[in-house]
């Protein structure tokens, strides 16, 4: 018999922390998915209990990745996406999205979570036979590390999306934040994008939702002004509409209504959804 210690997957497993809600894992049941435990479920509901609109939050952040990646392959002709801090698999995954729209997309994942590292060949499967998908186990704070990983997979030569999809947060300190875009962008080619979203403080029922999540969460998650968030985009040429709230970000590159796959169901003033408190947007690197 197999000695489990010796399988990856079964490694990362036996890693996974059930005793503390973790991030990824209440995103995933927001999101409706099944990668998650008691603990993150209870947490989940908590916050969903002080905020009840937290799951419609949740849905518009997938729906703007993929009308980002859509956009960006789809309009600017991108073909090379490197998502840090991707999650655990749900509907709409990043080379999903970019495959559809272009089968040769190659797509590299980047995550150091453990259930997310158990859940790796999911992500290692290409959509298409001309495009390519690869996980690469490394933490947010380490830049250098993941560029030298991805180059193995990717072209630097030719220009390569960035994704930060609600990661940021994570980082406590401001200034930091701010230093890891900069030095994730300063390895990529020009031509290349950064594709961001995070949440931010203009809620006071969400501010406290998050401080009482953040109270028991052994990584707590920092809300910051748009202001502070627009600062990632620093250097950067903003694509319009600029760094928005994500349910408005280029609603023409939905596939349905406001949504992804599925639209939405808000009523916004002027017929656009309603905003939700995760802001963000699309940049080039001149």
């Amino acid at each position: 018999m197999t000695d489990g210690s010796t399988d990856p997957a079964q490694r990362a497993l036996s890693k996974i922390d059930t005793s503390a809600p973790q991030s990824a894992r209440i995103w995933n049941y927001w999101l409706g998915g099944k990668d998650n435990y008691e603990v993150d479920r209870a947490a989940g509901d908590a916050f969903k209990e002080l905020f009840p609109g937290i799951e419609e939050e949740a849905r518009a952040s997938r729906y703007f990745l993929v009308r980002a990646v859509r956009f960006l392959a789809g309009e600017r002709g991108i073909r090379q996406f490197l998502d840090v801090g991707t999650g655990l698999p749900t509907v709409d995954n990043t080379h999903e999205v970019a495959q559809r729209v272009a089968p040769d997309a190659r797509v590299v994942y980047v995550d150091n979570d453990p259930l997310v590292l158990a859940h790796a060949q999911a992500l290692l499967t290409s959509t298409t036979p001309e495009g390519s998908t690869l996980y690469i186990d490394a933490d947010l704070r380490e830049p250098e590390r993941i560029l030298e990983a991805a180059r193995e997979a990717l072209d630097f030569t030719r220009p390569v999306a960035l994704m930060l999809m609600g990661i940021l947060g994570l980082v406590e300190d401001h200034d930091e934040a701010c230093s890891i875009v900069r030095r994730l962008m300063a390895g990529l080619p020009s031509g290349s994008y950064l594709v961001h979203y995070d949440g931010g403080n203009t809620n006071e029922v969400y501010n406290e939702a998050t401080r009482r999540y953040n109270e028991i969460s052994g990584a707590p998650y920092i809300l910051r002004s748009p202001e502070q968030i627009a600062r990632y985009y620093d250097g950067l040429e903003l694509v319009e509409p600029g760094v928005v709230s994500c349910s408005r970000w280029r609603l023409d590159f939905a596939d349905d209504g406001w949504g992804g796959s599925g639209g939405g169901d808000g009523d916004g003033a002027g017929g656009l959804p309603p905003e939700v408190n995760e802001y963000g947007g699309v940049a080039r690197k001149p």
